[in-house]
């Protein structure tokens, strides 16, 4: 589904060149889901700028179903993002005078039954009768998993996650991963400083200093045991 060919993401920080990420070869495969850890400032949430196209490479490729984002206009990348990829940060980003279900609705307002709709996925997310409330109504796990219904909404291809449980203690965390993992109708790309949320992960990529590579299964399960 998306495959990078040499794509670096370069930062000029007074005059100096900062590789965010370096020369990355990657493919993203339909229904997969991949974890990609790495410490503070390695380059995990530049990664998820290149693959969904909120940022252009500095030099190398990025493609979607074969057809570069360079190759596509700012509408077709805006329909792309509002109708293909779904999105969730680390903080939960509601609107305070919505309620929960008109939150879900911005995934695409105008899509049709979208009031029903929305409502469908929160009550998957145990939100059900919590449908009416404002963001300033709900816990913080609460409202994380509203940002997860609204990035469930169109039933994406690709769901880009950037530290979608910092904010959460680990029990909440792999609530809502579990959630993403089994709602999801494609891809999904995690990005985490928390190993402890990979464990259900297809691969798991590590990006340093902008630099990204698959960790092998025996670096992998070392990486995710818990001390």
């Amino acid at each position: 589904m998306i495959r990078t060919e040499g794509a670096s993401l370069v930062y000029w920080d007074h005059g100096r060149e900062v590789f965010a990420c370096r020369e990355v070869g990657l493919e993203i495969i339909e229904g997969e889901f991949v974890g990609v850890l790495g410490p503070s400032g390695s380059g995990k949430s530049s990664l998820l700028f290149l693959l969904s196209g909120l940022k252009d490479p500095t030099s190398g490729s990025v493609f979607y179903n074969g057809i570069s984002f360079a190759q596509q206009g700012g509408r077709e990348r805006a329909e792309l993002r509002l109708r293909t990829f779904g999105f969730i940060f680390q903080q939960p980003y509601l609107l305070g005078y919505l309620t929960a279900v008109e939150n879900v609705m911005l995934g695409d307002p105008s899509a049709p039954n979208a009031a029903d709709r929305a409502l469908e996925v929160l009550e998957k997310l145990g939100l059900g009768d919590k449908a009416r409330r404002r963001p300033g109504e709900l816990s913080g796990g609460e409202k994380q998993r509203v940002c997860v219904a609204r990035a469930l909404f169109n039933s994406p291809r690709v769901i880009f996650a950037d530290e979608p449980t910092a904010s959460l203690d680990h029990a909440g965390g792999l609530h809502v991963v579990e959630l993403l993992r089994k709602h999801r109708q494609g891809a999904l790309v995690m990005v985490t400083h928390d190993r402890t949320m990979l464990g259900s992960a297809d691969r798991v990529l590590m990006i340093e200093e902008g630099r990204l590579r698959e960790l092998g299964a025996e670096e992998r399960d070392q990486a995710l045991s818990v001390p």
